[in-house]
């Protein structure tokens, strides 16, 4: 190895809050949201879901875009049942009474790729909402913020205050955990700097380390 070359970073999302922590952990990345079938499939397990997704976001825009692609897709789990983005607002509604004084699940998956080299995972946390009535719900949902949310909420703005507390990474509800990002970008031979990313430059082919 030789030194290190600076890496342009894509997001593949059009997430404004996978946006914001990126840009909160110094990064300036590109937005260029994956294109694809979020359906889910027959007896596809939560988890399994949520990764697939990811990971899918990644290789998409992989195949038409060049550096390190971050990707990431967050679903709320209750009742064994995934809770997506709202359709309407009655269904947001609809979503958050049903979470009223329970505690759900929040699981966010994140995908990297960068020159050939994959890798994924996912984290869980545990959120437990307070006992709100209808009447809160419905204020909540006149805001307008809940319709691009998984579960009709977003922990990081005015859903806050729907929320009683957590157990886990805050940043798993917001949509992008760190630790696990960070951790990704390893594994694709990436390092992070507070001013960037960055990847090693090898003298030759056969010095570069296995994927």
């Amino acid at each position: 190895m030789i030194g290190h070359r600076p890496v342009r970073v894509v997001l593949a999302s059009a997430s404004p809050r996978r946006l914001d922590v990126l840009r909160q952990l110094g990064l300036d990345p590109e937005v260029v949201p994956a294109d694809l079938d979020e359906t889910v499939h027959p007896g596809e397990a939560p988890a399994a879901y949520v990764e697939r997704l990811a990971r899918a976001k990644a290789d998409e825009v992989a195949g038409r875009e060049a550096g390190l692609i971050v990707a990431g897709d967050t679903i709320v789990v209750a009742d064994e049942r995934i809770l997506a983005k709202p359709e309407s607002p009655g269904q947001a509604v609809e979503m958050l009474v049903g979470l009223s004084g329970r505690v759900h699940e929040v699981v966010t998956a994140v995908a990297v790729a960068f020159e050939g080299r994959r890798a994924s995972g996912l984290q869980r946390t545990s959120v437990g909402m307070r006992a709100y009535t209808a009447a809160t719900v419905r204020a909540y949902v006149e805001t307008g913020e809940p319709m691009d949310k998984a579960g009709g909420y977003g922990i990081q703005g005015q859903g806050a205050a729907l929320v009683d507390r957590i157990e886990g990474d805050y940043y798993t509800v917001v949509g992008l955990p760190v630790a696990l990002t960070l951790t990704l970008l390893d594994d694709v031979g990436c390092q992070f700097h507070f001013t960037g990313i960055t990847a090693p430059v090898y003298r030759s082919s056969s010095e570069r380390e296995p994927s």
